[in-house]
C-alpha cells in the first residue's frame, strides 16, 4: 500500500511539473510510472492468486 501512495505522490509531483518539462520527457515519466504500476498490480495479483 505505501509503494501505491508514492506512486501516487511521484505523479502528482510530475502533473505539477508538466508545465516546465517538455512533452517527450512527460510522456516518458508517465510510460515509467505506468509500467511500475503494471507490475505492482501483476505481482499483487498473483500473490492473491497463490494464497488460495
Amino acid at each position: 500500500m505505501i509503494f501505491l501512495v508514492a506512486a501516487l505522490l511521484l505523479v502528482g509531483v510530475l502533473l505539477g511539473s508538466v508545465a516546465h518539462l517538455p512533452l517527450p520527457v512527460t510522456l516518458i515519466a508517465a510510460a515509467c510510472i505506468g509500467g511500475w504500476l503494471l507490475l505492482f498490480a501483476a505481482r499483487e495479483h498473483r500473490a492473491r492468486v497463490r494464497r488460495r
